[in-house]
């Protein structure tokens, strides 16, 4: 059964004492005057919005490559979806929002092109090369590949947002990465505002995979009636709504889907924050254990939800075909840049040159730092370009 709603906020209007706040952040990399009209974390967000790598977005796959369809989700899309509900629930929460939109519209910049595949073809490339993982390659982005300003690498931002952007980081890199990594080596926590965006994030994608795996054809209601959790809601809105037609009912079932997870989200964590006690950020990151969270009953069903998509969606073999091609794709493009830089552009040739002079790995690093950035599309016509006699530029 799903849980009850209707419960009230666990806070009022403003911040919480445990909200992290703009004027009380740790700072930036490099210091800047505060700025006018905005909060440090407003200035966080903008930079974001503005940056190369969020405009990208829009053309890296989800689950469906940009070409398979032109209304199924990319990785824009969903940082806009998941920027939604973290929102939202920060509201609900007594939450800084401005410092949960920012984490949440940063936190897929490092993605790959072709998703998740194409980080497994990346991080196998990368394998002597100390590996790659797109939540650092996120806070790479941030901090050294975009070039917009005149003073500094990357956009600068300030320690809470990049904190927030760093979701895994294994303890022997957290040890190169300074203070942003520190809780991965005590055990601590980020903000509550980092746990939110985290658990909407995952909120996003289940939920927004279901309409997307319906739309494609590749799941149908009556599987996904095997799941509670949709069950619950689809027998809701078909007792409800008599005759409705199967594409409203999705996608009432799916609205469903999300209130019901959020509103849990909200009420869980505001219980445990409550009975935790804490009255400041810094009491946050000494927990052992995330305040944000569902219930045990709503985690369950959330679990069973993942464990359906994954054995039915991502690997279902339409996907797992293109997933496949775009593992070659990308491992064959390292490769020819491997044996020869002077394929990459101009920019990247110094790029990759500047790494290398540092660091015996910095070659492979400065690739993949370019395939990292390509769109779908892109990759696909560098490859052509590369490998297609037919196509010479």
């Amino acid at each position: 059964m799903l849980p009850e709603h209707g419960a009230q906020p666990p806070y009022g209007p403003g911040l919480a004492p445990y909200a992290a706040r703009s004027e009380q952040s740790r700072g930036r990399l490099y210091p800047e005057p505060a700025p006018n009209y905005r909060s440090e974390f407003q200035r966080d967000r903008d930079r974001i919005v503005h940056s190369t790598a969020f405009r990208r977005l829009k053309y890296k796959t989800q689950v469906f490559v940009s070409h398979e369809g032109d209304l199924f989700r990319n990785r824009l899309t969903h940082s806009l979806e998941v920027s939604q509900i973290a929102r939202s629930s920060a509201r609900s929460l007594g939450l800084n929002e401005d410092l949960t939109e920012a984490i949440a519209l940063s936190h897929d910049l490092g993605h790959t092109p072709f998703g998740h595949a194409g980080q497994r073809a990346l991080n196998h490339c990368m394998r002597e090369h100390g590996g790659f993982e797109h939540n650092l390659q996120s806070l790479r982005i941030v901090d050294l590949l975009e070039q917009h300003y005149a003073e500094f690498d990357g956009l600068n931002l300030t320690f809470e947002t990049r904190e927030g952007i760093l979701k895994h980081c294994s303890q022997e890199k957290a040890r190169t990465l300074g203070p942003v990594a520190e809780r991965f080596l005590l055990s601590g926590q980020p903000t509550l505002e980092a746990q939110l965006t985290n658990v909407a994030d995952e909120v996003a994608y289940n939920n927004h995979d279901v309409d997307d795996g319906l739309r494609a054809g590749l799941l149908t209601l009556d599987q996904l009636c095997e799941v509670e959790l949709f069950r619950s809601c689809h027998d809701d809105v078909r007792r409800r709504y008599p005759g409705l037609e199967d594409r409203r009912v999705q996608h009432e079932t799916v609205r469903r889907m999300i209130d019901a997870l959020v509103t849990d989200l909200i009420v869980t964590s505001g219980e445990a924050i409550r009975a935790a006690g804490v009255e400041n950020p810094d009491a946050v990151r000494t927990r052992p254990e995330p305040l944000v969270r569902f219930s045990p009953e709503m985690a369950t069903l959330n679990r069973d939800l993942k464990r359906f998509l994954r054995q039915n969606l991502y690997h279902h073999h339409q996907v797992r075909r293109m997933m496949a091609k775009a593992e070659r794709l990308l491992q064959a493009l390292f490769d020819a840049f491997t044996e020869d830089p002077k394929l990459l552009p101009e920019n990247f040739q110094a790029h990759a040159q500047r790494l290398e002079s540092s660091d015996e790995s910095g070659l492979a690093r400065g690739i993949a730092d370019y395939i990292a950035g390509m769109t779908d599309r892109y990759a696909i016509r560098e490859h052509d370009r590369i490998f297609d006699l037919r196509k010479l530029i």
